[in-house]
């Protein structure tokens, strides 16, 4: 049976997609009752490994963050529970969850886990019994990883890995470059190249996610693509 401890509750701010190589889901600066706290989520990436039979999963928050001033202004919160949501059945229910949570100065890891019912959706708790590993949180300039049982892991700030000209996006929107629009990409500026994100990364073997499912596209009449995982991810306050 399994070990579980505490509980925690969705607070919003989710980013949802699929992957097959390689996934990217922005959702910088979130609603008001989210932005600028602990449980912000930047960006979820998912892609291949450089070991072709392992995953990456990342997770960002709390972005954008100046570098300058990132382990003054944002650090991750013990009473938030970060999960990689995994589903490898096709029906958009997480199977298995990869848990991510902070003690002191370490960032602790549990799963792949076999997600109960109950702990489906907006609540969960931690599967105590199946950690996974640790790693050192890293500061600026640090980089501190870990690896276990075939997985590796680290927590710490990077710079933000999403590319967006913001600044254009503003001029577009506002109609004050209509109708340029968007620059190619040999002129435009990455708002987010100086910035930073706390960010957790796990790599994980793929014998450890069992097989994927037919790819989302196949139900709109998308031919010829790889069977891939659904992954989401989640913030999640302790109650």
């Amino acid at each position: 049976m399994m070990k579980k401890t505490k509980i925690f509750a969705a607070l919003g701010g989710l980013a949802l997609a699929g992957f097959s190589i390689f996934l990217i889901a922005a959702d910088h600066i979130d609603s008001p009752s989210v932005a600028n706290t602990t449980v912000d989520i930047a960006d979820l990436y998912a892609f291949q490994g450089n070991n072709e039979n392992n995953t990456v999963f990342v997770a960002t928050l709390q972005g954008p963050l100046n570098p300058g001033g990132v382990t003054e202004n944002a650090s991750f919160d013990e009473d938030v529970l970060i999960e990689f949501n995994i589903d490898n059945t096709g029906d958009f229910v997480e199977d298995l969850v990869i848990q991510a949570v902070k003690r002191a100065d370490t960032m602790y890891f549990f799963g792949p886990a076999v997600v109960d019912a109950a702990d489906t959706g907006a609540s969960s708790s931690i599967y105590s019994d199946q950690l996974a590993g640790q790693v050192q949180i890293s500061g600026v300039g640090d980089t501190f990883t870990a690896t276990n049982n075939g997985m590796s892991f680290f927590a710490g700030p990077r710079r933000d890995y999403f590319y967006f000209d913001f600044n254009r996006f503003n001029d577009v929107i506002s109609g004050s470059v209509a109708p340029e629009g968007f620059l190619p990409p040999s002129q435009a500026s990455d708002f987010f190249e100086a910035l930073n994100v706390l960010s957790i990364v796990v790599e994980v073997p793929n014998s450890m996610l069992g097989s994927a499912p037919e790819h989302v596209g196949g139900a709109v009449g998308i031919t010829g693509l790889p069977n891939a995982y659904n992954v989401w991810v989640s913030a999640k306050r302790k109650q």
